[in-house]
């Protein structure tokens, strides 16, 4: 049986649909699949040729691993986030690559076309890389998922995407936990802090594409007192409605945005991990909440789209009932669907359907992938220039040198 959700179903365990093999489901368009059976509990193993449990008609292959580039000798490279070279020259053809290890952290690239895989940015200095974004001005941002994380910008040759001429510190887009970013084309920067109590932040620079100057802002539910804005593991579900952005200090900024966020009561949340953005929609994923919010730009409200037990199942590993479990990375699909994977063992890879009702929520949501690695987690979900390729990250396999990047396309 394979595991199809849909949006209003009652809470039970056996409220969500199960849809037979073989009955009508989204499989068509570029990405379009038939979900899986489930989460594969029963044949967890570090003995595998190929990591991932895929649906029917699709292939996975391995990029990159530390076979063929092992940075940190002797230990996990935490291959982490993804982002290819978007615009400009030979477009598509250069995957970036973060590796979120304590220190001495690294900006790797793979050439799509070639196979080489090379280091192109480290420094000794650099905690735990995570977040990545391409920008449209065709720069790479980079942060620290960390205390005191700082975000980078890398500066690349224009006549070779593999070569960083320099990279600048952009600490206006404030110190704190970071990892998800998403940058828009009027130079527009979404960020998170990553813990629980961590905020939701806008950056608006003065000038496009100068991440130096600007205004940071950060989310602020409009219907909760100052007290009710706190982090609660009881009372997140009430986290919903119109929100305002509120400018915060652009001195605190520099030195500790959670604390500038703190002085004026912005909302906190359990743990946003990624951010993304489609269409007018900003997506966080809730880690510590098993939800995905979504935030109206447009009409300034604030909805959760996916949320386990609502439009989603819970998990129950110990029973093997496959569920919505710690949700992490996100990335837009190529119809306009968003995919989420999950900071969890066994890790999952879940689609949302769109919200053709316009209640705030998926109408559905469905199970495309699983991993089988018992140690592992799945990182770095994104989409390139091909539609019907998604490249994923194992990251801290117990299999011995298989911390990489695969891809999973649609034959």
């Amino acid at each position: 049986m394979r595991i199809r959700t849909i949006a209003g179903a009652a809470l039970c365990a056996t409220a969500f649909a199960l849809i037979p093999a073989g009955a009508a489901t989204a499989a068509n368009g570029p990405i379009g699949f038939d979900p899986i059976d489930g989460t594969p509990y029963a044949d967890a193993t570090a003995d595998w040729t190929a990591p991932f449990v895929i649906p029917d008609g699709f292939t996975q292959q391995l990029l990159a691993d530390e076979t063929s580039l092992d940075i940190y000798a002797g230990a996990d490279d935490l291959t982490d986030m993804n982002t290819v070279n978007e615009t400009g020259p030979e477009a598509g053809r250069y995957l970036y690559r973060t590796h979120e290890v304590g220190s001495n952290g690294a900006l790797s690239v793979v050439d799509l076309q070639t196979g080489e895989a090379k280091v192109i940015a480290q420094d000794a200095g650099w905690r735990r890389l995570d977040g990545l974004r391409w920008t449209p001005w065709g720069t790479v941002l980079f942060a620290e998922e960390t205390a005191g994380g700082r975000l980078f910008e890398a500066f690349l040759d224009p006549k070779d995407p593999t070569v960083v001429t320099h990279v600048e510190q952009r600490s206006e887009v404030g110190i704190l936990r970071h990892e998800g970013i998403e940058a828009l084309a009027d130079g527009t920067v979404f960020v998170i802090d990553e813990l629980n109590g961590g905020s939701i932040y806008k950056f608006e620079p003065t000038a496009r594409g100068d991440l130096s100057d600007g205004q940071l802002f950060a989310l602020r539910l409009t219907g909760l007192s100052d007290a009710e804005q706190l982090w609660n593991s009881g009372t997140y579900q009430q986290k919903v409605g119109a929100f305002e952005w509120v400018a915060l200090d652009m001195d605190q900024v520099v030195v500790d945005a959670d604390a500038a966020a703190n002085a004026v009561a912005a909302t906190e949340f359990g743990r946003p991990e990624d951010v993304e953005v489609i269409g007018n929609v900003l997506y966080v994923a809730n880690t510590s909440e098993d939800r995905v919010v979504a935030i109206d730009l447009a009409k300034n409200e604030l909805t959760s789209f996916v949320e386990k037990g609502v439009n989603v199942p819970v998990e129950d590993a110990g029973a093997g009932v496959t569920g919505f479990n710690n949700p992490d990375n996100l990335a837009q699909g190529p119809d306009g669907r968003l995919w989420m994977v999950e900071d969890n063992y066994l890790s999952d890879v879940w689609v949302a359907g769109l919200d053709n009702d316009q209640d705030g929520a998926a109408d559905e949501v469905e199970q495309f992938a699983s991993l089988r690695d018992t140690g592992a987690e799945i990182s770095g979900i994104y989409f390139g220039k091909d539609p019907k390729t998604l490249f994923l990250n194992v990251q801290h396999p117990d299999k011995a040198l298989a911390d990489g990047t695969w891809t999973i396309t649609k034959r």
